[in-house]
């Protein structure tokens, strides 16, 4: 395909791949002068403490419905991306968060629409991590503007809360250029990881939303366009009310194609990405949001006759009583700086995957066994195994449908991956490196360029699975959202038109 040929979203990714020749020239030296806030405040509005609601989960038991409400919502969103750590730096104290974010840039910020419920007033509000507390910046009723947003998505129709998450794109963008899109959408997706998880554990459903018209959403928020963007909407169906537990439905719409784009200059990418990937009219078709046979079936692939397959049952993880020790590593979660190159016991990293990609697994402690992502069907995902007692080391294709890891490569990747990791020594010391990708060129003919964002989204959604059961294990773990993108389909040995989304790391902690 010639390079005319190629979607935005497929320019872009070829555009911002890593590689090492060109890697040190595009390189450039921080201007520390420069560097953005990971906060937004809003100086003006009716403030709601959260923190008098925080209490442990045996603890949270207020017999006033009211207060029950606020420790309901206190603890979803403190656990979701509320602070939980600080660090001194020269000149201050760097911030931590219950969601890990590359660089600790934090791009995404959390806003709260209400319809108007027992404690909130209809309007609009934002999460303030920093004082955790709520600043209603305006007081109306706002909820046909975003049922009009969202293409009267059915479940807006009952439910009287929605999140919605924004990028402000500058804070990565600072360290990452253009690049940084892709690790926006990952560090969201680590936050609507949370959320889910966050919701079940406070009887809350999230019902994600990606289809939505772009422009009317920043206008409804006030979100200045030039330089922040909504990226995902939750309408939160509170499961204490009946008519609010509601069916899944669909999540995602697809947009345009577009083929025809400007000569664009480094710099200039990810604002221009952004916008070519807007919605502007509903694109759902005849079945409207109806939930489609075909959306979310996983196909497994690789299954060649030659393949050894390792079967991936396993017994569920068990968080403990109220799912306390959910919540308790939620903010206790690091990510990992060095392994000290131990092995991995086999049973721990099917422990793992079983807690990524089996949710039905853990209905009987409380979660949700089917949680909504955009199209899981379009990731695959890869394990290079160094280290892991009983699992001969090489590549392996992790068939969820089947729940097998396939054999594809016959090799110990120690050396590759510590290169195609940029040189980092994650890479070489890990027992196991995961890897998601996805055909891009079928996903957009699925899903239009809109799909790059649906991609990144799920793919960090699923990393924040694996992060959670990594760090309740005692194991260590962190993502990487940079490294030589062609040379990792060399070292899996996948077709060059298989984009890889993300890289998590798996290992015993120096």
């Amino acid at each position: 395909m010639s390079e005319s040929q190629k979607s935005i979203a497929q320019h872009y990714h070829e555009r911002t791949k890593y590689d090492p020749e060109t890697l040190a020239l595009k390189s450039q030296t921080l201007d520390w002068e420069k560097q953005p806030i990971p906060f937004k405040e809003y100086k003006i509005g009716k403030v709601f403490d959260l923190k008098p609601y925080l209490k442990s989960v045996e603890e949270a038991t207020s017999s006033d419905p009211k207060t029950r409400l606020w420790q309901r919502l206190s603890h979803l969103l403190l656990h979701s991306y509320g602070l939980t750590a600080k660090l001194p730096t020269m000149g201050g104290v760097h911030y931590l968060r219950a969601a890990p974010s590359a660089g600790g840039l934090y791009p995404a910020e959390i806003y709260l629409i209400s319809r108007g419920t027992a404690i909130l007033a209809p309007g609009l509000y934002h999460y303030q991590p920093q004082t955790h507390a709520l600043v209603q910046f305006w007081e109306d009723q706002v909820w046909h503007d975003l049922r009009d947003a969202c293409f009267w998505h059915p479940v807006l129709e009952n439910t009287h809360l929605a999140l919605v998450t924004t990028a402000v794109f500058y804070r990565s963008f600072w360290r990452y250029q253009d690049r940084a899109y892709r690790r926006i959408c990952l560090d969201t997706g680590h936050l609507l990881g949370n959320l889910e998880l966050m919701a079940a554990m406070n009887d809350y459903r999230p019902h994600l939303i990606g289809g939505f018209a772009d422009d009317t959403l920043n206008q409804l928020l006030y979100l200045d366009t030039e330089v922040e963007g909504a990226t995902a909407v939750l309408a939160l169906a509170n499961l204490l009310e009946i008519d609010e537990n509601l069916p899944r439905l669909r999540t995602a719409l697809p947009s345009e194609t577009q083929t025809d784009y400007p000569n664009l200059t480094d710099g200039e990418l990810l604002a221009y990405l952004h916008q070519a990937t807007k919605l502007k009219t509903d694109s759902s078709g005849s079945q409207g949001w109806k939930l489609l046979e075909i959306d979310g079936i996983l196909e497994d692939k690789y299954n060649f006759p030659f393949c050894t397959k390792v079967a991936t049952v396993t017994s569920s993880i068990d968080w403990g009583k109220n799912l306390s020790g959910l919540e308790k590593i939620m903010v206790k979660r690091r990510s990992t700086r060095a392994y000290n190159g131990s092995e991995l016991m086999l049973n721990e990293l099917l422990a793992l995957l079983d807690f990524t990609y089996q949710p039905h697994h853990y209905i009987h402690q409380g979660l949700d066994g089917s949680p909504d992502y955009f199209d899981l069907s379009l990731i695959e995902t890869f394990i290079a195994v160094s280290g892991v007692n009983g699992l001969e080391d090489g590549c392996y294709y992790y068939a969820p449908k089947a729940q097998e890891l396939r054999q594809i490569r016959f090799k110990n990747f120690r050396r590759e991956l510590y290169y195609l990791c940029l040189q980092q020594d994650l890479g070489r010391d890990a027992a196991a490196v995961l890897f998601h990708t996805a055909d891009l060129k079928k996903a957009i003919a699925n899903y239009g360029d809109r799909v790059y964002r649906y991609l990144h989204l799920d793919a960090g959604h699923l990393g924040q699975r694996l992060n959670l059961a990594a760090i309740y294990l005692r194991l260590g773990v962190s993502g990487i959202g940079g490294f030589f993108d062609d040379q990792v389909n060399e070292v899996l040995g996948i077709p060059t038109d298989e984009a890889v989304l993300y890289i998590t790391t798996l290992g015993r902690p120096r």
